[in-house]
């Protein structure tokens, strides 16, 4: 079964308990997962390549020649020399809150390096405080193959490569999803959200995936409509939609929504094969259904207009 459904104060000091901003354990049709997989790549049109570092939403901004200031817990969502997909923003996370004050000297402190017009933009994570997280995101998806270097303060330096492109978009409406990876295209049978839980619209991020997930309706008060393990589960928003594996949809992908939010696939090989095959950072569209998923539920950055996003940014 699946779901999606819709549901201390700022401080000057920063501790060292780390924030996961999609942990597996959520609400939704999330739960404990027993086996973790990950790997990498995304799609979409990048914008022309122009060497920008730490670009932010001010046109002719330089980087400041002063060495970076120390950003105490602060922490960055992608792993040294990952590879990640095409969707994938840059997420800072910090231990507690900043103050609406010192988010533009916050922002200084972080540097992206890479041949792409990008900008920071502050946003309200679904599971943390306002003032908890910053996401730098380009104007477009990034360019397969695209370097890329972050640095998050004095002490935190990440290298990453974007791999090949894959974007899936899901039709509600016709119970598909078209699979763009690498220049190549099919078509998958899908079964999404029943009338009343209807699978998020608008565009969604991997954030990780699991060969298998325990899923608990209770968690998102659909009382005992079901409780087990799902496996070939990709994560897509904290709230706790996946892309997974589903019985059901044997008999109704490609005709049919019955799910619980999530968007099943069938048990013949088709979730396993597109589970292999994606990693964090690669995009999933969801057209054709009902209410847009917010920028900080999972990454939803995209989502946002160009300048809806720049006017996010502290320094704007």
């Amino acid at each position: 079964m699946t779901t999606g459904v819709r549901g201390r104060r700022p401080g000057r000091a920063w501790g060292a308990a780390v924030l996961a901003v999609c942990a597996l354990a959520l609400a939704g049709c999330s739960g404990r997962a027993v086996a973790d997989g990950s790997g990498g790549t995304g799609t979409g049109a990048a914008p022309e390549a122009t060497t920008t570092v730490n670009p932010g939403p001010q046109k002719g901004h330089k980087p400041t020649p002063k060495p970076l200031k120390s950003l105490p817990g602060a922490h960055v969502n992608i792993a040294d020399r990952q590879t990640v997909g095409v969707g994938m923003p840059i997420s800072v996370t910090f231990d507690r809150a900043v103050p609406t004050a010192e988010r533009a000297d916050v922002e200084r402190q972080l540097k992206v390096t890479a041949d792409v017009e990008g900008a920071w933009s502050w946003v309200k994570d679904r599971n943390l405080l306002d003032g908890q997280r910053v996401d730098f995101r380009p104007r477009t998806y990034w360019k397969p193959g695209t370097e890329v270097t972050v640095r998050a303060g004095a002490g935190i330096t990440r290298h990453f490569t974007v791999g090949r492109s894959l974007v899936a978009t899901v039709d509600v409406r016709t119970h598909s999803m078209t699979v763009e990876k690498a220049g190549t295209t099919r078509k998958v049978p899908v079964t999404a959200g029943a009338p009343g839980m209807e699978t998020w619209n608008g565009t969604m991020v991997v954030s990780d995936k699991a060969t298998k997930v325990f899923m608990n309706s209770q968690t998102v008060g659909y009382g005992d409509a079901y409780a087990g393990y799902y496996y070939y589960a990709v994560h897509l928003t904290t709230s706790g939609t996946y892309l997974h594996q589903n019985p059901k949809a044997n008999t109704y992908a490609g005709h049919q929504n019955v799910t619980h939010g999530c968007v099943g696939l069938a048990t013949d090989g088709t979730a396993k094969r597109f589970y292999d095959e994606v990693i964090p950072g690669d995009v999933v569209k969801v057209v054709g259904s009902k209410d847009t998923v917010a920028v900080g539920n999972g990454y939803g950055d995209w989502n946002l207009g160009w300048e809806q996003w720049k006017a996010g940014s502290a320094l704007s």
